[in-house]
C-alpha cells in the first residue's frame, strides 16, 4: 500500500504497479490518443506529451548538429562490440543533450537496423550491420547497451530495432512479399532480432514494410510467437510510417482501414506512426474498429500499458531519480575522438602489395583525386556535421598542402540551346551578401533550397558545370561555386543545392539523346519526371503543377570543356603516388526507396582509375561507399584497394593516418563482395539456401570473401582447442603478432559439419547424404584486439553447443545432430589457420515423422518455382507456384509414413493440379475452384506404401498447398 495521493508517482513502488495505477486513470479517450506516435499530453494528471521515435542509427539524425560517426555497415566493418557500445553510449548521451536542448527529441530512438544484408544490392545496405546473423547480433547487442545504459532501473534511452522482417528491397517495399523458408527464418532472420532482445537492452521493434509470407509485417503472428516470447520485459511495437493506411490503400490486404487497424492492434502493434502529427486519422480509426467490435478495450489498454511501462523506464514520472536526466553531452572531445577511432577502425585494406604504408618524405608529392576527394557525404539518418574531415584534408594535413595536388576528375560542360548557352545568373548583392562566409567566398548551404535566386536563363553568356554521372546515367550538374541544378516547388530549375539529398531527391538528371538530332539531348529532371524547358520565365520542370513534356522539353548541345579522366592523367604523371577516390553518393542509387541496379563502378568513375593508373602505376584505390562494388579488374590491376563506409565526421582523418601508417588498418568484411552481378540471385529471391547465398551458402569465388581485411603487420594463429563444459564449448587460441609494427587482428571462429570421414566419428548428415543443406562455414566467434609486435595474446572463445544446428524442418525444432564438427579459426572466412574436430553425441533425429504428425507444406527440404503465402490472415503458411503458367515443384526428404499408408490428403485452395510422386508411384489431383485463397477443402488420394521415402510435389495453376496428413487403415493420422 502507499499513501501516495498518485500511486504512479510514488518511486517506492514498482514500475508495474505504477503502470497499472496510472492505466486506471486514465479515459478511454485519453488512452486511445496514446496510441498513436505523437501522444498527446493529459494536463490532469500532470502528464507531459510523448512520442515515438528519435533516429539516432549512427548518431542524433534530423535535429541539427551532432556527432556523425560512421554508417552503421562500416560500424558493422569494425568487428568490434567494445568500441560499437561506447558510441551507443555517446549517441544515448547526445540524445539526452539534445533532448535537454528541445524538448521535440525523443528519448525512443528508432535504432538499430538489424536487417541481415543477404542482398548487396538493396538499396539501404548503408543501414544494417552485416551479411551474417551473428556479427549482426553481436553488434546490434552492443549498441543498444550503450543506448540503453547500465543502470537496472532506468534507460538511457529506449531502443527499438528495425525492421521486422526479412526486408532486403526498396523496390515495391510494400507491396513485395518476401517468401521466407522456416530454416531461413529461424537460422537467419529471426536470429538478427533475437539475440538483442533476449540481451534485455531492446524496447521493442519496428515492422518492415513488406510482406512475409504473403503476410504483411504489421499483423504478423510472428510478433507474438516469437519477438514476445524471447523475453518476459514489456517490447514496445512501433509501426513504420504510414504502414498502417498501406494495409487497405496499396497492399488491399483488408477492406477498411477499421479491420487493418484492429488487425494490426491485436498482432502487436502499440503504436501507430500514420498521417505525421495528425492523430485525429488514427485515433479515429481506433474507436471506429472498438464502435464495431473488431476489439475490445483490453486490446487498447495492453497496448497502452506497454508504452506507459516505456515512459516509466526512460524517467519520465522520476526526473530526479533519473540517472541520464542531467547526463547528457554533445560534441565533447572523448566524442570526437570516438568519432575518429570508429573510422580508423572500419577502414578495410583489401589488397595491399607493399605500397602501402605511404610514410610522408621530404619531397614525396601525392595526387589526390578523384568524385569523393574532396567530399564527406552524409546519408539520410545521418545527424549534421559539426566537423567535416575530407581525404583531402586528411592527406593534406597530414603530407603538408604543398605536397598534394588535387584534381576531382569531373567532366565540365557548358549546354546550349536554339536560344543559347545556359546560364547560371548571379544572386542579387543582398541574397549573395547573406551566403557569403567570414573570409568573403560564397558558403554554398546558405544558398540551399532558396527560391529567391533567379532561376537559369539561355543567352549569350555561358556557365560552366561540373558533371558527375553516378550510375546509370544519373547525373547532377554543379557550378563552380559549388551550387547544384536544383528544382523547387514552383517548378524552377536554379543552382540552390549544397548536396544532393531529401526525401526525393532534386538534384538528379538525365541527358536524353533526341532521335534525329545529331547530338542533341533533352534533360529530363529525374525527381518530378518533367523535362527541362527554357523559356523568357527562366528554365523549368513543371508549370502550374503539371510536368513538362518531352515533346516541350529545350533541346540542348553538349561542349565538353575539360575531360575529367584526362585532368586526372596529368595530375597523376606529375605525382609520386596517386590516391583516387571512388565511390557513391549515399542519396543517389541506391539508397531507402531505391534499390541498385548493379554492383559495378560508375563508368565515369572507372575511367578516372584507369586513367590514372596508366600514368602512373603507383595508383592506390580508395572505395568510399555505402556497399560493395565488383572492381575485378581493379583488384587484379593495381597494387592496392582500401574500402570504408562513408566515414562520418572524421573520415579523411582517419583515411590518411592509415595511408601513412600511423595506424594499421584492421577493418574486416561484413558481407561477400561478389564478382560480379552473375553471382547475384534475384532480389526478391529471399531462399539463401536455395539460391547459395552470403557467405554461409556461396559456391562460387568471391572478389573478396566475407571477413577479409588485411593490414601491415603478420599474425600467427596456434593452440587450438575446444572442450565441452556442459552446453557449451570452451575454445582457446593463440594469436600472435609476427610483424614490426603494433596491429590489431580480428580472430574468427567458424564452424560446419564434418564430413564422415573427416572426424573420428560420423559427421551429421549434409546435402550429400540423407540430411538438409548446412552452411560451408558458420560464424560462432569473434575477438578484435591489439597486440605490439612479439606480443601474444590467448583468447577463450564460449560457444553454445546449439550454434552447432539448425531448423528441422522434419520435426518442427532446433536440431544439434550427432556426429563430428569442425571449428575453424583463421582471419576470414576464406582464410583458415587452425582446424580441431569436436564430438557432439545423442540420438540422430530419425526420418521425418509424417505417419505421425503429418506434414506442413512449407516445411520443404527443396524447393523450385515455388512460393510461401498466407494460409489464412492470421497465421500460418500454404505454398503455391510462384508462376501461374510454371509448374512448382516441392521435396520433402526421409518422409517415415509408417508400416502402411492407404491414402494421403491434402488441404488446399485455389484452381489447378497437385502432382504426387513417392515410392516409384505417380498420380495426379485436379484441384477444384474454391471460392477464394482462404477457403480450403481436402482432398484424398489413394497410395498404397510404407517405410521411408522421399516425397515429391507439384503445383499448377494457382493452386496453394496448406498440408498433407496421411490415412492409414482408414483412420486419418
Amino acid at each position: 500500500m502507499t499513501d501516495h495521493p498518485f500511486p504512479f508517482r510514488d518511486p517506492q513502488l514498482s514500475f508495474s504497479r505504477r503502470t497499472d495505477d496510472l492505466l486506471g486513470r486514465l479515459t478511454l479517450d485519453e488512452r486511445i490518443a496514446m496510441l498513436h506516435q505523437f501522444a498527446p499530453a493529459v494536463e490532469r494528471l500532470g502528464l507531459g506529451p510523448f512520442r515515438t521515435g528519435q533516429e539516432a542509427l549512427h548518431g542524433v539524425a534530423w535535429m541539427g548538429p551532432a556527432t556523425v560517426f560512421p554508417q552503421a555497415v562500416g560500424l558493422g566493418a569494425t568487428w568490434n562490440d567494445d568500441l560499437v557500445r561506447r558510441i551507443g553510449e555517446a549517441v544515448g548521451d547526445e540524445v539526452r543533450a539534445k533532448r535537454a536542448q528541445d524538448d521535440r527529441v525523443g528519448l525512443n530512438v528508432w535504432a538499430p537496423t538489424v536487417n541481415l544484408l543477404r542482398h548487396p544490392l538493396w538499396g539501404r545496405g548503408e543501414e544494417g550491420y552485416s551479411e551474417d546473423p551473428a556479427l549482426t547480433s553481436a553488434i546490434a547487442v552492443a549498441y543498444t547497451r550503450g543506448l540503453r545504459g547500465d543502470d537496472p532501473r532506468y534507460w538511457r534511452t529506449a531502443p527499438v530495432l528495425k525492421h521486422w522482417l526479412a526486408h532486403n528491397n526498396e523496390t515495391d517495399r510494400d507491396t513485395a512479399s518476401s517468401s521466407v523458408r522456416p530454416r531461413v527464418l529461424h537460422e537467419y532472420d529471426l536470429r538478427a532480432f533475437r539475440d538483442a532482445v533476449k540481451a534485455g537492452a531492446v524496447a521493442g521493434v519496428m515492422p518492415a514494410y513488406n510482406l512475409v509470407n504473403g503476410r504483411p509485417n504489421h499483423v504478423s503472428p510472428l510478433l507474438r510467437e516469437h519477438l514476445r516470447s524471447w523475453t518476459d520485459q514489456s517490447l514496445v511495437v512501433c509501426s513504420d510510417a504510414g504502414a498502417p493506411s498501406n494495409l487497405v490503400d496499396s497492399e488491399h490486404y483488408f477492406d477498411t482501414h477499421e479491420e487493418a487497424t484492429a488487425a494490426s492492434l491485436k498482432a502487436g502493434v502499440d503504436s501507430f506512426t500514420d498521417h505525421g502529427t495528425d492523430s485525429t486519422v488514427m485515433t479515429g480509426r481506433i474507436r471506429d474498429a472498438l464502435a464495431k467490435g473488431f476489439i475490445d478495450e483490453g486490446d487498447i489498454d495492453t497496448a497502452v500499458r506497454r508504452l506507459l511501462a516505456m515512459r516509466f523506464a526512460l524517467g519520465e514520472f522520476d526526473p530526479d531519480l533519473d540517472p541520464y536526466a542531467k547526463a547528457g553531452a554533445l560534441d565533447t572531445p572523448e566524442h570526437r575522438a570516438l568519432a575518429l577511432e570508429a573510422a580508423e577502425q572500419a577502414l578495410v585494406l583489401l589488397k595491399n602489395d607493399g605500397i602501402l604504408p605511404l610514410a610522408p618524405a621530404a619531397g614525396r608529392t601525392v595526387a589526390v583525386v578523384g568524385l569523393l576527394a574532396d567530399a564527406c557525404k552524409l546519408d539520410w539518418y545521418s545527424g549534421t556535421l559539426m566537423h567535416r574531415s575530407t581525404p583531402l584534408d586528411g592527406i593534406r594535413a597530414r603530407y603538408g598542402a604543398e605536397n598534394v595536388v588535387h584534381v576531382e576528375g569531373v567532366d565540365r560542360i557548358r549546354l546550349k540551346s536554339s536560344a543559347g548557352w545556359l546560364y547560371v545568373p548571379q544572386a542579387d548583392e543582398a541574397t549573395a551578401a547573406e551566403a557569403r562566409g567570414a573570409e568573403g567566398a560564397l558558403d554554398p548551404a546558405l544558398l540551399a533550397g532558396r527560391t529567391d535566386l533567379p532561376p537559369l536563363t539561355c543567352g549569350e553568356e555561358a556557365t560552366e558545370l561540373a558533371l558527375v554521372d553516378w550510375g546509370d546515367g544519373v547525373l547532377t550538374l554543379r557550378t563552380d561555386e559549388g551550387l547544384y541544378l536544383s528544382v523547387a516547388e514552383d517548378g524552377h530549375v536554379r543552382a540552390s543545392a549544397d548536396e544532393p539529398g531529401g526525401w526525393v531527391v532534386q538534384e538528379t538528371f538525365r541527358l536524353e539523346a533526341v532521335e534525329g538530332h545529331d547530338g542533341g539531348h533533352r534533360l529530363l529532371h529525374i525527381g518530378t519526371g518533367g523535362y527541362v524547358s527554357v523559356a523568357a520565365g527562366g528554365a523549368k520542370v513543371a508549370e502550374s503543377g503539371e510536368k513538362i513534356s518531352r515533346e516541350d522539353a529545350t533541346v540542348f548541345l553538349t561542349e565538353t570543356v575539360e575531360d575529367g579522366a584526362e585532368a586526372v592523367a596529368r595530375a597523376a604523371a606529375g605525382a609520386d603516388t596517386v590516391i583516387v577516390v571512388a565511390g557513391n553518393d549515399p542519396h543517389i542509387n541506391g539508397r531507402e526507396t531505391e534499390d541498385r541496379t548493379t554492383l559495378a563502378l560508375p563508368v565515369q568513375q572507372d575511367r578516372l582509375w584507369r586513367a590514372a593508373h596508366a600514368a602512373n602505376p603507383r595508383t592506390v584505390l580508395v572505395l568510399t561507399s555505402a556497399y560493395p562494388y565488383a572492381v575485378t579488374e581493379a583488384a587484379d590491376t593495381l597494387p592496392a584497394l582500401l574500402w570504408t563506409a562513408h566515414g562520418g565526421q572524421a573520415a579523411g582523418t582517419a583515411l590518411a593516418r592509415a595511408l601513412a601508417g600511423d595506424v594499421s588498418p584492421a577493418g574486416r568484411l561484413p558481407q561477400t563482395w561478389y564478382a560480379s552481378d552473375d553471382d547475384l540471385p534475384g532480389l526478391l529471391d529471399y531462399d539463401i539456401i536455395g539460391s547459395r547465398q552470403t557467405y554461409l551458402y556461396f559456391d562460387g569465388t568471391p572478389l573478396f570473401p566475407f571477413g577479409h581485411g588485411l593490414g601491415y603487420s603478420r599474425f600467427t594463429y596456434s593452440g587450438l582447442s575446444a572442450e565441452a563444459d556442459g552446453e557449451l564449448l570452451r575454445v582457446k587460441l593463440t594469436v600472435t603478432n609476427d610483424g614490426t609494427c603494433a596491429a590489431d587482428e580480428v580472430a574468427q571462429l567458424y564452424v560446419r559439419a564434418a564430413a564422415p570421414e573427416q572426424g573420428a566419428g560420423r559427421g551429421p548428415a549434409t546435402v550429400d547424404g540423407d540430411g538438409p543443406e548446412l552452411p560451408s562455414r558458420k560464424l560462432v566467434g569473434h575477438r578484435r584486439l591489439h597486440l605490439l609486435p612479439g606480443a601474444s595474446q590467448e583468447l577463450e572463445l564460449l560457444v553454445a553447443t546449439e550454434e552447432l544446428g539448425h531448423w528441422s524442418v522434419a520435426h518442427g525444432r532446433w536440431t544439434v545432430e550427432p556426429g563430428a564438427y569442425e571449428l575453424l579459426a583463421g582471419a576470414s572466412s576464406a582464410d583458415i589457420r587452425l582446424t580441431v574436430t569436436t564430438l557432439v553425441g545423442g540420438e540422430p533425429q530419425g526420418p521425418r515423422p509424417v505417419a505421425v504428425r503429418g506434414l506442413e507444406a512449407a516445411d520443404y527440404d527443396r524447393q523450385q518455382g515455388t512460393e510461401i503465402l498466407d494460409r489464412t490472415k492470421a497465421s500460418g503458411d500454404t505454398v503455391a507456384p510462384a508462376s501461374a503458367e510454371t509448374e512448382g515443384q516441392l521435396v520433402y526428404r526421409g518422409c517415415d509414413f509408417g508400416k502402411r499408408v492407404e491414402a494421403l490428403k491434402f488441404l488446399v485452395s485455389g484452381e489447378g493440379r497437385i502432382t504426387v510422386t513417392v515410392d516409384g508411384q505417380s498420380l495426379a489431383l485436379r484441384v477444384p475452384r474454391t471460392d477464394g485463397p482462404y477457403d480450403y477443402r481436402v482432398l484424398e488420394a489413394p497410395l498404397d506404401l510404407g517405410g521411408v521415402h522421399d516425397l515429391h510435389i507439384g503445383l499448377e495453376g494457382t493452386a496453394r498447398l496448406a498440408r498433407v496428413d496421411v490415412v492409414t487403415g482408414g483412420v486419418s493420422e
